[in-house]
């Protein structure tokens, strides 16, 4: 049986352990038994390399997708779905205070519809605000100064430095992925025209 083929815009070792996570877990509802196959491929974001709003977190998971499906059409590649992956920070005012969060997006198309999914989000402390938002420096290298470590992006990334390991980048982009993802395996409730509203009485 030919497997349903995934391709993914990214190369970088926890992005692709979450979408082979994410796939094992919603395989039984979205493959109808058949394997899945994934390619990784290397395409920019077209944003800032760390977004700042929900907006642009959005915006380069799309146009990570978006630049895949053109490199697949140029290629002549019959994928199935390609996915888009994105982390970065949101800011909220909330009781006069400006607070960030870091996020996880991922958007999902295959070539006819495209969805968006969202991990949960972390308070970033004071301090990396401002060496992030302030100073501009690139969140993967200051979370690395902040942990006096190097190379976290690779590893469990500023969420486990963040939640002591107990959620790691990896675990953020699986949680977006299976989101991401939900359209296509629950069609029935995403795609179903004669869903009716519930009157609450």
């Amino acid at each position: 049986m030919t497997p349903i083929v995934i391709a993914v815009g990214s190369t970088r070792k926890p992005k692709l352990a979450a979408v082979h996570e994410a796939l094992k877990e919603i395989a039984r509802f979205l493959l109808a038994e058949r394997e899945f196959e994934v390619v990784a491929r290397e395409v920019a974001s077209g944003v800032g390399h760390t977004p700042t709003s929900r907006h642009e977190l959005m915006q380069g998971a799309r146009q990570r997708a978006e630049a895949l499906e053109s490199m697949g059409r140029r290629e002549g590649k019959a994928w199935d779905y390609v996915i888009g992956l994105e982390g970065g920070l949101d800011s909220i005012e909330e009781n006069g205070l400006r607070r960030v969060f870091l996020e996880s997006w991922a958007f999902v198309s295959d070539g006819t519809h495209g969805h968006f999914g969202r991990s949960g989000a972390i308070e970033l402390p004071q301090a990396l605000v401002e060496e992030v938002l302030v100073r501009g420096t690139e969140l993967s290298l200051a979370i690395d100064a902040f942990a006096e470590k190097s190379g976290i992006r690779d590893a469990q990334g500023a969420w486990g430095v963040l939640s002591r390991d107990q959620i790691t980048r990896q675990d953020s982009f699986r949680i977006a992925l299976i989101v991401a993802f939900a359209p296509f395996y629950n069609q029935r409730l995403y795609r179903n025209s004669e869903c009716k509203p519930v009157l609450v009485r």
